[in-house]
């Protein structure tokens, strides 16, 4: 959700009743992400105040040597204390004994079982498994097989991300063994969301057919929408397999990448309009009912 997730997307899933998370990197800098982080604090014990049971939220943090700035994001976690805080690109270890001083949890973003074990063994909460369909820096596991691989030796959190759009996909990935799961595209086109008008009504048009996973924008395989690309002035078809030919870098005056280049996940195909997030939600849960009680049905 880099450069889509801000307070107000967090806020308003919080006070529907889900986790509201965003990458600390969102905000340019400390002072930023100090501000940021009152806003989410405070309005979060406002509505709890209201006596409205919110769901938490959720700081977001790149925990690898290139972030220079973790230090002082960890000042302000400690002080602001999220409750449930995701690494991400990183170990864990740098965020456990700040986040666990406080009393909060430790999710750590893993793409396969090595990283997985590391995580584990440095000390995380959860995992959060980044599988085959997730949008932005994707996986290639299939989820299934990723929790099942997982739970044979790991009996704490365990998040599914990657192609989940609609409430029948959470009970999937539930009965999977899960016990939550990220769902980022699906609120890329919220009325809440920082994403670009275009960019929201694109997700919207778009289906699994217009993505294409490709690490020459970034480095690392992505999956972007192909309509993005074009609009960029790029060829999808000639991207290329590596990131040799990466076509932006940080000196560049025009197209910028994340920023003009978008990506989204295979979950998108079930989303129609640009809506609020609690209508979002209301509709996740219907489904998501829905779903269990086909199960039950069929039992």
């Amino acid at each position: 959700m880099f450069l889509v997730s801000g307070p107000e997307l967090v806020l308003a899933a919080c006070r529907a009743g889900i986790m509201g998370s965003f990458p600390t990197n969102n905000c340019r800098s400390v002072g930023e992400l100090e501000r940021w982080m009152q806003q989410i604090s405070s309005g979060c014990a406002d509505a709890q105040r209201q006596g409205l049971q919110t769901g938490p939220w959720c700081a977001n943090l790149i925990t690898h040597s290139t972030n220079t700035r973790l230090a002082d994001d960890l000042a302000l976690v400690a002080r602001f204390q999220p409750p449930v805080v995701i690494t991400a690109l990183g170990s864990p270890k740098p965020a456990i004994e700040v986040v666990h001083g406080y009393g909060g949890l430790v999710v750590a973003d893993v793409v396969n079982l090595p990283l997985a074990r590391k995580a584990v063994a440095a000390g995380a909460d959860g995992l959060a498994c980044i599988s085959a369909g997730a949008g932005g820096h994707t996986g290639f596991m299939s989820p299934f097989a990723f929790v099942s691989a997982l739970r044979e030796f790991f009996d704490g959190l365990l998040i599914i991300g990657g192609g989940i759009g609609d409430g029948y996909g959470v009970a999937g990935a539930v009965a999977a063994g899960a016990d939550l799961v990220y769902m980022g595209t699906r609120f890329i086109p919220t009325t809440e969301s920082l994403a670009d008008p275009e960019y929201k009504q694109m997700v919207v048009d778009c289906d699994v057919d217009d993505l294409t996973v490709s690490p020459a924008i970034s480095g690392t395989a992505a999956s972007w929408l192909k309509p993005s690309l074009v609009r960029a002035g790029l060829d999808p078809a000639q991207l290329g397999a590596g990131p040799q030919s990466r076509v932006y870098d940080a000196n560049d005056q025009g197209a910028k990448r994340w920023k003009d280049t978008w990506a989204a996940g295979q979950g998108l195909g079930c989303i129609r309009a640009i809506e609020p997030v609690q209508q979002v939600v209301d509709r996740l849960d219907a489904e998501y009912r829905a779903a269990l009680q086909r199960v039950r049905a069929l039992q």
